[in-house]
């Protein structure tokens, strides 16, 4: 009986200690063959719900331990629910010119991997990234994108004429006007919403399904105009200013794919 008590009370324990990695995680990072990643649990969870997860690839120059640390990505996803893992890319840079990238694979791999020590909704899985990590988001969806709930791209993306052999369930992408270190993909004739043109194309869409200006932090306008079409939906959000995350973005998306209304922070 006495053994049976200690198991019974060992077996409560488990959902609390189970998922969690006792050598690595948030700025230490987690071994996975020859490569690495981190990772970054919400604040708030009870250790055994399902968790939505958002995979960030980082910008040129970076490594993960600065995602899992950033406050406009981190910070949004520790306060809603959401798992956060963040890759390591070879040199601090990532591999998206062309089909078959070795980033894609090793991405895909983390999020396994990540699926042995938590509970990830299969149904709600993120792919998100800045600068040329903005580009590997692309190249990710691009080439693995089955099942992905959405693409939230953040200031780099792959050129329009890319040909995709998957796609994401619905494509986001934020850029700014005056971006001179991705340059805005500008379309013929000044086409502003050229930058999404390969998920129209994609999805089959026709013309936009809605436009609307809105504010996250009362500093900065978002034009946004939407696609809801017959193979998924799209949504472009420009501003006025440059190269960089726009404070309070990706928990506003989160929020709206979660299908609450959107907070910041």
């Amino acid at each position: 009986m006495k053994k049976l008590i200690t198991l019974f009370f060992a077996l409560l324990l488990l959902p609390a200690m189970g998922p969690w990695k006792s050598d690595c995680g948030n700025e230490v990072a987690c071994d996975l063959g020859d490569r690495s990643y981190h990772f970054r649990a919400p604040d708030d969870w009870d250790g055994k719900t399902p968790l939505p997860v958002l995979l960030h690839f980082h910008g040129w120059g970076r490594q993960g331990d600065l995602i899992v640390k950033h406050e406009r990505i981190a910070g949004h996803t520790r306060s809603r629910g959401v798992l956060l893992l963040a890759p390591n890319g070879v040199n601090r840079t990532w591999d998206f010119w062309a089909e078959g990238s070795k980033d894609v694979s090793f991405a895909a791999a983390v999020i396994e991997d990540a699926a042995k020590h938590f509970p990830i909704d299969r149904d709600r899985i993120y792919i998100s990234g800045y600068s040329f990590g903005g580009a590997m988001a692309w190249r990710y969806v691009c080439d693995n994108g089955e099942g992905v709930a959405a693409l939230l791209a953040v200031g780099g993306s792959l050129p329009q004429d890319t040909e995709c052999a998957t796609a994401p369930r619905e494509a986001r992408h934020v850029h700014g006007l005056k971006d001179n270190v991705m340059d805005f993909p500008m379309g013929p004739g000044g086409d502003t919403t050229y930058p999404v043109a390969l998920w129209r194309e994609k999805y089959d869409c026709g013309a936009p399904t809605g436009t609307s200006t809105y504010n996250i932090t009362g500093k900065r306008d978002f034009n946004r105009t939407e696609w809801d079409c017959d193979g998924g939906r799209v949504v472009l959000d420009l501003h006025d200013a440059g190269h960089f995350i726009p404070r309070g973005w990706l928990g506003w998306q989160i929020d709206q794919l979660e299908g609450r209304a959107p907070r910041y922070p």
